[in-house]
């Protein structure tokens, strides 16, 4: 059994129905639950942690009823909310510390944890300046910080690399693969962006409009395309002989910036590639398979992404 597992889940508000028959199990590791906005991941959150009552259907976090054991699951379950919650004037080791404290860690062990925890999200210099004055990934990183203190089984991330730029977000996705398969807590991470999570999450869910579209492991939706890019070393030209050589070998070759893709269906081919290389007197700097990204197969199959 998953972590989260949902059978009909239904939330009904008086004008739209932001969660419809939801049926989806999402396993231990790394998940990516994915949808545009609106497409019910805040509110899918929110039932998880027990903040807010379905309308019908089944939920079991760590094989309990939030609409029963919500104390009990939000004791070892951490949340990182999407918007600005952070106090201005509060340093974030006083409030690490502090929601250390109210998960129920007694002071000093929460004051340990707290260092261990700012450390890890790369705010140990900064642990001490009020919040207020902290950039949007510093932001992020305290968020991050309260969310993992208190050494939950699973953490639920919404957005959160929201707001942030390339470097930031880069930093926050090596950080959240970090917390899931180094630490070993469970991970259900939101966001509205396909390509940032194949490189993370071991799962996806894509949602939109409060239903299951697909929930597969990720090596399952990237797999190979079939093809190899081909890249060699030597003078100037070198890929339009390589390219030209295959062709002429009766493989199909193509061009793809300064390296050459090759459509491979038997893997003797790969030999011809090796030998054609080696025939020219080029250099062979590798033979790299090529992958469908997530956002290839989503637009393919005509899902939101």
């Amino acid at each position: 059994m998953g972590v989260v597992s949902t059978q009909g889940l239904t939330v009904q508000y008086p004008r739209v129905r932001a969660l419809d028959a939801l049926t989806v199990e999402i396993p231990e590791g790394i998940t990516g639950v994915v949808g545009v906005n609106g497409a019910g991941k805040s509110t899918l959150i929110k039932v998880l942690l027990g903040l807010l009552r379905p309308t019908s259907g089944q939920v079991q976090v760590l094989g309990m009823d939030p609409t029963t054991h919500g104390p009990q699951i939000r004791e070892l379950v951490g949340y990182m909310p999407e918007h600005d919650c952070l106090p201005a004037d509060v340093s974030a080791a006083e409030f690490v510390m502090h929601m250390a404290m109210m998960s129920g860690l007694p002071r000093a062990a929460a004051r340990e944890r707290t260092s261990d925890v700012l450390r890890h999200v790369g705010l140990a210099e900064e642990r001490h300046r009020p919040m207020g004055g902290y950039s949007t990934g510093m932001k992020q990183r305290a968020k991050l910080a309260q969310a993992i203190v208190h050494d939950p089984r699973l953490v639920l991330l919404d957005e959160p690399t929201n707001g942030l730029d390339p470097r930031a977000r880069d930093d926050m996705l090596e950080l959240i693969g970090t917390i899931g398969h180094s630490f070993g807590i469970s991970v259900a991470v939101t966001s509205h962006l396909l390509g940032e999570l194949e490189r993370t999450a071991d799962h996806v869910v894509v949602i939109d409009s409060g239903r299951l579209l697909r929930a597969s492991a990720t090596s399952d939706l990237t797999h190979s395309t079939g093809d190899v890019l081909v890249e060699v070393l030597g003078p100037s030209g070198s890929d339009q002989r390589i390219g030209q050589a295959l062709l002429d070998r009766g493989l199909q070759a193509w061009p793809q910036g300064d390296k050459v893709a090759v459509r491979i269906s038997d893997p003797a081919q790969l030999d011809v590639v090796r030998d054609t290389v080696v025939d020219l007197d080029l250099g062979l700097v590798r033979i790299q398979e090529i992958r469908h990204t997530l956002e290839e197969v989503f637009h393919q199959q005509g899902a939101p992404a």
